[in-house]
This record gives C-alpha cells, structure tokens and sequence, in this order.
C-alpha cells in the first residue's frame, strides 16, 4: 500500500486521478469544494487529520510551515515539495508530475510523517 497524498490547489485533479488509475490514493484540493481556498496552514491540517501526505509546488509558504510545526513538537503526515526548475509549468507538466509521483509512491520507506521531500524527476 502507498501513502496517502492529497494535492493542492495549483495541481489539476487530473493528477490524482491518473494516480488512483495506478492504485493509489490521492485526492485533490481542486476537486473538493470543502477544501478550496482554505488558507495553506488549514489545507495542511487537513491533510495530516486524513493521514495524508501534502503535494505542493508552493515551497515558499510550506516551509515555514513545516519549521513552525517542528518548533511546536508537533508533525504532520509528509510534504512532497515541486520545485519549479525541475518541473516547470509546460505541456508536459502533469505527466512529468504523476510519473514523478508515481515512481515516489512505489518506493516504499521513501514518505511518511515529518518529511519533506522535494520530487525529483
């Protein structure tokens, strides 16, 4: 079984569910009303509560974020980070996302709570 990942708002549902196509378990922020445009700690929250990982491309706010939870003892279930050099937003965006994230979720050991992971290609 994989981690759990839930996508942020910038990231098209259609990556999650070209993921679920491949087994696994991913949900979008853009494909649930209840979550868009919830501030970013929020959307982080929610992710851990559900046991999900968070995918982002928003390095910038979810650093902090995860510095602010570490100083707090607190944790939470995993962020996959999207540097944008290594996958800028072109035609080929989406698939080179869900292969990335696929060829992650395969790996066993390589997500789970605390880590920050920048998805590499």
């Amino acid at each position: 079984m994989t981690h759990p990942l839930l996508l942020d708002e910038m990231l098209t549902p259609l990556i999650a569910q070209q993921l679920r196509e491949r087994g696994h378990d991913v949900t979008a922020v853009a494909g649930n009303p209840e979550l868009q445009g919830l501030p970013d700690d929020q959307i982080l929250a929610t992710a851990t509560a559900s046991g999900r990982a968070l995918v982002t491309a928003n390095i910038r706010d979810f650093l902090p974020l995860d510095a602010t939870l570490t100083a707090a003892g607190r944790s939470h279930s995993g962020l996959v980070l999207i540097p944008t050099r290594t996958f800028p937003q072109d035609r080929a965006f989406i698939g080179a996302i869900t292969e990335a994230l696929d060829k992650l979720l395969a790996a066993p050991g390589h997500l789970g709570p605390g880590q920050v992971i920048f998805l590499q290609r």
